[in-house]
């Protein structure tokens, strides 16, 4: 089995901590809502489904924490620690997606009992659901890829990123357990690297062939034909087919119109948001500490001004297809969303 990011044990969150990879393999575990915000914060959990039950299990926490008898006094103290999880991932929309759930499962319950009961377990539930939505979407997506492609993928869309499997690499996982033979190339994904810290972690972890190659070789690389299809995942993507993901991602896309290499992006439909417009649409920017070194080493010069984006939009018309688990939509994209959800 691939590595599993996060679950719930004896009442309390358990995950990864994703900043001491690749270097040590370290779980954190924790019992109040404040650790796993601030967890979601220090990107100790990241990538969009992960966060999605990571909000999900941080109510539950705040749940358990109340000791109040009566049901209102609970409901304002959980939508006081909604707020708190929300605000630490503005632009990932399975966050508010994750908390959104939660609260209706916490206001539908009769008793201050039975909401921490139903609470926790449908937390729970999301976490499964998510293994399973990754691998029913592993398999939509697997029928895009061929024998002996050469696939790149940015930043880390993995098992890492999602409760257990992944998004495009939990594609690349069920097309290499099709029976067919592929390789990866992973961008390091600057400034956390999440690409060599992550992604190469996970593959060679599991056993698939990867090379790393840095952010500013993947002209080179695809230039030079050693690179046949790529695939990311999304933090959100709007009914347009607007795709946000990892700062880079909009580059790549871009190359890869420029050298005819089909560039898909895998996501549940929980990453979807059918009501914004790419102007509503908050971008994170992160501190500057991240560009001006690594760790404790200083790269950059003291005083310099920062820009640092979190995630950047990749145009509709950049993207050959979006891998969901209800099916892929395909060109014109707005179009087809829709009837994904439709039939859903």
């Amino acid at each position: 089995m691939t590595l599993k990011t996060i679950e719930w044990k004896d009442n309390a969150v358990v995950m990864i901590d994703q900043t001491k990879l690749p270097n040590v393999l370290e779980y954190v575990t924790y019992t109040d809502y404040n650790q796993v915000a601030d967890a979601i914060r220090t990107l100790v959990v990241r990538g969009a489904p992960a966060i999605g039950v990571s909000g999900a299990f941080g109510l539950a926490l705040a749940a358990l924490q109340s000791d109040t008898t009566d049901k209102n006094t609970l409901i304002s103290y959980l939508e006081n620690a909604k707020k708190v999880l929300f605000e630490t991932r503005p632009t990932a929309v399975n966050l508010a997606w994750g908390l959104e759930k939660i609260m209706q499962v916490a206001k539908n319950a009769n008793s201050v009992d039975q909401l921490k009961t139903n609470v926790v377990e449908y937390a729970k539930k999301m976490a499964e659901e998510d293994i399973q939505i990754n691998m029913t979407m592993g398999k939509n997506g697997s029928v895009l890829f061929d024998d002996n492609d050469t696939i790149m993928t940015h930043c880390n869309a993995g098992a890492l990123a999602t409760v257990g499997y992944g998004t495009a690499l939990g594609v690349i996982r069920a097309t290499k357990e099709s029976g067919k033979n592929i390789k990866v190339i992973a961008t390091e994904t600057r400034p956390v690297q999440q690409g060599s810290r992550l992604t190469a972690f996970e593959l060679k972890h599991d056993g698939i062939d990867v090379s790393l190659i840095p952010d500013t070789a993947v002209g080179y690389t695809m230039a030079n034909n050693l690179v046949n299809k790529i695939i990311v995942g999304a933090d959100r993507i709007l009914r347009t087919g607007h795709v946000y993901n990892k700062i880079g991602t909009y580059q790549v896309a871009t190359m890869a119109k420029q050298h005819n290499i089909p560039f898909y992006v895998a996501a549940p439909l929980s990453t979807f948001d059918m009501k914004s417009n790419p102007e509503d649409v908050v971008i994170e920017q992160r501190k500057a500490s991240e560009v001006t070194g690594i760790g404790d080493k200083k790269t950059a010069p003291d005083g310099i001004n920062v820009i640092n984006p979190a995630f950047d939009m990749t145009p509709p018309e950049l993207i050959a297809g979006i891998i969901t688990e209800k099916g892929i939509a395909k060109f014109p994209l707005e179009e087809s969303i829709k009837k994904l959800f439709q039939a859903n």
